[in-house]
């Protein structure tokens, strides 16, 4: 094996047409009373943990940090979730060319697939189902319900692809997709490539800002995205794909 790649769910591998938010804020509601001020909240490249902390924080709720909060909100938050990804079946949508990406990579037999996203695990596991994808498919995952803060991820990545498939992994063999520029600057401390994917919310250039190895509009030119994925050069010019 020769790389770890690691992809973000919401925006990089799929979209739920907004099942996540809705159930996030009913959970809220359900458990704290409040949503705060969620509808101008962005929920890019956060972690569930950490969305449920900044919106209690901004309404000054006084369990904004109570772990036993969090808990009841984010089992609220899986049972909601499960229900708006049911009601709105057929409405959560791989994005262009993850598919052929996934079989891509599958086929060479020199890349082990996994996920480094903000959503629980469960909840990452809803919504692959949901567009088709069998999270079997990711041998190795780090969570939202690992760590509240995205940095932390990477290193938790790396350590179970050792060892739950003795994968040891460094530096850019371990390789970040995601369409944020916090999926950008996560991996740094671990000495990770990231590429960017603008099917979210920001664009190439912000992508490349924040640190992208390489941006792309999509991930439908396959053989571009491998090319980031597998070239050797240790630091290139930032590269951006239309």
């Amino acid at each position: 094996m020769r790389k770890l790649v690691l992809f973000d769910i919401d925006g990089t591998l799929l979209w739920t047409d907004g099942a996540g938010r809705r159930a996030i804020r009913q959970a809220l509601l359900d458990e704290m009373g409040t949503a705060g001020p969620i509808e101008a909240y962005r929920f890019g490249g956060k972690t569930d943990p950490q969305i449920v902390r900044e919106l209690m924080t901004a309404a000054d709720h006084p369990h904004a940090t109570s772990p036993e909060h969090l808990d009841l909100v984010c089992r609220r938050y899986l049972t909601l979730l499960a229900a708006e990804l049911e009601r709105n079946a057929g409405a959560t949508r791989l994005l262009a060319g993850v598919a052929a990406l996934l079989d891509a990579l599958e086929s060479r037999g020199d890349a082990v697939i996994g996920l480094l996203t903000g959503n629980l695990e469960v909840g990452a596991a809803l919504k692959l189902r949901a567009a088709g994808l069998d999270p079997a498919r990711f041998r190795v995952g780090a969570f939202g319900s690992d760590a509240a803060d995205r940095p932390d991820l990477p290193p938790i990545a790396v350590r179970r692809a050792r060892d739950t498939i003795g994968c040891d992994v460094a530096g850019h063999d371990v390789v970040i997709i995601g369409d944020t520029p916090a999926d950008m600057t996560c991996g740094r401390s671990i000495g990770a490539r990231a590429i960017g994917v603008a099917t979210g919310f920001f664009s190439i250039g912000a992508l490349l800002e924040a640190g992208a190895y390489a941006a792309f509009a999509s991930l439908a030119d396959v053989g571009a995205v491998l090319g980031a994925i597998y070239d050797h050069t240790e630091a290139a010019a930032p590269a951006a794909h239309s």
